[in-house]
């Protein structure tokens, strides 16, 4: 049977896996646990307003949660921003190849 503070335990824990998969920039890891956010504060949120959890300790986790959301929010608009500079750089490389092969092959004629 689960307990009021399992709750508590399991946002924690959620929230350290979070972390973790952040720091390690698992964006994949990150979709995972994402989906795994609603089930472990729906439980969370009954045992607060059924009395059993103190509201403190319920918007500890929900602030630490807006937080780390903030957080993957900007390291993923970095992580596309560099992609996308990546991205160009390729592109303008194999532009400039494909010109040289052009003016190469017209040289031969």
């Amino acid at each position: 049977m689960t307990t009021p503070q399992s709750h508590l335990d399991t946002l924690d824990h959620l929230l350290a896996e979070l972390g973790r998969a952040l720091a390690e920039q698992d964006w994949s890891r990150l979709s995972e646990l994402n989906a795994r956010v609603p089930a472990a504060v729906a439980p969370a949120m009954a045992a607060l307003r059924s009395g059993e959890l103190d509201a403190e300790a319920v918007r500890t986790r929900l602030s630490e949660l807006q937080q780390f959301v903030e957080e993957a929010n900007r390291q993923a608009s970095e992580a596309r921003h560099s992609a996308e500079k990546e991205l160009k750089g390729l592109s303008r490389n194999r532009s400039a190849a494909q010109a040289y092969r052009n003016v190469s092959a017209n040289r031969g004629k």
